[in-house]
């Protein structure tokens, strides 16, 4: 059937299914079709047809749409990660071996009811961050034909923009998933290493590779992301988000920011332009911004490509190197080869700068008090000339701001923050230590229609932020009303629990409230009432869910753990009182709240 285009975006196409106004085999029978009018955008390595989509597609027809949570979605994968039966070739011909099995993530996603569509142009051996380093042809910018499409994720990100999937599969070791987001207008999300499974994808550096997404909105990328974070005993560098420490934020975020003197934009006025707006644009909804010395991550960039991390990339490959050195990309092949002359010396030396790294952008990181940090994703962009003319220059300054993220273990999102006047995409990235990839991504949700209107090139709406489906169920958020309030006897009971301030709020016009006869602290009871009732002022706190039980234990009777009504509808859990706890307390409900008690309480003799 003939169609325009097809709004891809997760929950559009879910309900076009549900409503059975389009059916899986109509959507990829048109996708295949629409990309042969890309084909000298050199998106596609191999474009699956439809005797290798036949499988999948019968499958899914003896299903329900509701049956699985990616049902009928096509997605796009990077040609380094595996697809059973499909050749895959790192952009070497040389290398290319058919796949016996799939990726871990890819697995996940098939069982999930998703629709592999192809294996995508990438940079040599996902070395570069350019998007010109293939084969198989420069793969072109989504917006401008002659302009970088940035790598070396490079086919996954222009399928995507231009429409081809839903979502699409990268890798990010350097920037990988990030830098092609920016140029082509999307979110790129660069989990936190060791959250997806690197199994079945060729690597890069090993220990600092993993495997990211590419999605028109921050709510897409969150779906995909419960789906495929999941641990991997195959893969001896997966994690458990579960041992991980959650983030514990500011309900407004506290944003770091480069000071000025480390910002570099290699002179593009229009790239310092769109990124100083943001900040404008920032401050103007509320947000504090703070400028930290940023020296030391710029620093630490330098060691992935100047240091013995290179010896990683030569490892990989060492035995296919060494006998087909001639046939591989010769920017490539001359960043790989660099690795013979380090020595083992060389890598224990590249391991305590990491060590001396990490320790003091953490100290500066406590000392700033920010939840995240914000950079522009990448100093500028280049065109595909000026890559020729200058390609391991130019492609060194595209990494500034991305090389240094999984070094220094941090998730990350890049976001699209407007159009230079070039019309050419910009954006900003936005990182934090280690599993805080949810809470990135409700902060990318609740900024991204500020600053576009549109994802891709193809002019799909940004949806409206929305809080559902970002929840963190490490952290618990707790209501307090009286000793436990930020300054009273007990609130040391939360922060040595890594409890953080969430908001201070009110409870629904919905409760009684009472100084109990408890001693030797003072403590309020908290009452729901059947009808009437009033507000009480409460603090929100973020709780480690780990620590919730032993935070219980200290609670004494009549008072407990419940479900507290805030005034906006929401509930949360918080300290309860049973009925009995009551007779013969000094009902202070008048007084809106436990401080307010406190400040006018007469002094006991």
């Amino acid at each position: 059937m003939k169609m325009s285009e097809i709004d891809l975006r997760l929950d559009a196409l879910k309900n076009a299914y549900q409503e059975k106004t389009l059916t899986p085999r109509e959507v990829v029978s048109h996708l295949l079709e629409k990309a042969t009018a890309y084909k000298e955008h050199n998106i596609f390595i191999t474009l699956l047809d439809e005797s290798d989509l036949e499988p999948y597609l019968s499958k899914l027809e003896q299903s329900d749409p509701q049956s699985l949570p990616m049902w009928g979605v096509p997605f796009v994968i990077k040609d380094n990660i595996d697809l059973a039966g499909i050749p895959t070739t790192a952009a070497c011909r040389e290398y290319t071996y058919k796949a016996q099995q799939s990726a871990k993530v890819v697995e996940l996603l098939i069982d999930a009811g998703a629709i592999p569509i192809g294996k995508a142009n990438m940079d040599q051996f996902a070395t570069g961050l350019v998007g010109t380093r293939s084969p198989y042809g420069v793969c072109h910018n989504a917006f401008d034909f002659e302009m970088i499409s940035g790598g070396s994720s490079s086919g996954s990100a222009v399928a995507l923009a231009l429409n081809l999937c839903s979502f699409s599969l990268g890798t990010d070791t350097a920037g990988s998933g990030r830098v092609p987001a920016a140029f082509n207008n999307l979110v790129g999300l660069k989990p936190t290493k060791g959250l997806l499974s690197s199994s079945g994808l060729i690597p890069a550096v090993r220990s600092q590779d993993v495997i990211s997404v590419f999605a028109l909105n921050a709510q897409d990328a969150a779906q995909v992301f419960d789906v495929v974070a999941q641990f991997d005993e195959a893969d001896e560098f997966s994690r458990e988000l579960s041992d991980l420490t959650p983030p514990v934020w500011n309900k407004q975020p506290v944003i770091g920011i480069p000071d000025a003197a480390s910002l570099v934009f290699d002179g593009d006025k229009q790239a310092q332009a769109n990124f100083e707006q943001t900040v404008a644009t920032l401050r103007s909804e509320g947000f504090q911004l703070v400028e930290v010395p940023f020296a030391d991550w710029l620093d630490t960039a330098k060691l992935l490509y100047g240091g013995a991390w290179v010896a990683e990339r030569y490892v990989a490959i060492e035995d296919f190197i060494e006998q087909h050195e001639a046939d591989m990309d010769p920017t490539v092949a001359t960043i790989i080869a660099g690795a013979r002359s380090l020595s083992a010396a060389d890598a224990y030396k590249g391991s305590y700068k990491l060590q001396q790294a990490q320790r003091k952008t953490a100290l500066l990181w406590k000392a700033s008090g920010i939840d995240c940090m914000m950079t522009p994703t990448t100093p500028t962009i280049y065109s595909i000339k000026q890559l020729e003319e200058q390609p391991i220059e130019h492609n060194s300054m595209l990494g500034t701001y991305t090389n240094f993220m999984n070094l220094l273990d941090y998730a990350a999102v890049a976001m699209p923050t407007g159009f230079r006047d070039d019309q050419l995409p910009c954006g900003v990235t936005l990182f934090a230590p280690a599993g805080s990839d949810k809470a990135l991504l409700q902060l990318t949700d609740a900024l991204h229609g500020k600053f576009v209107s549109t994802s891709g090139a193809k002019g799909l709406p940004v949806p409206a932020p929305n809080s559902d489906g970002f929840a963190d169920g490490r952290v618990i958020p707790l209501a307090v009303v009286g000793a436990h309030l930020s300054g009273f006897p007990l609130n040391q009971q939360l922060i040595e629990r890594g409890a953080t301030l969430l908001e201070e709020t009110k409870t629904a016009p919905k409760y009684r409230f009472y100084e109990l006869n408890e001693r030797p602290i003072l403590k309020p009871g908290l009452v729901k009432q059947p009808e009437g009732g009033e507000s009480v002022a409460l603090e929100v706190w973020a709780m480690p869910k780990e620590h919730l039980g032993s935070f219980l234990a200290l609670i004494p009777s009549p008072l407990g753990l419940g479900k507290v009504e805030l005034i906006d509808g929401r509930e949360v859990v918080g300290f309860i009182c049973e009925p009995y706890g009551i007779e013969g307390a000094r009902e202070i409900t008048e007084t809106g709240g436990w401080r307010n008690w406190m400040a006018q309480r007469p002094q006991e003799s």
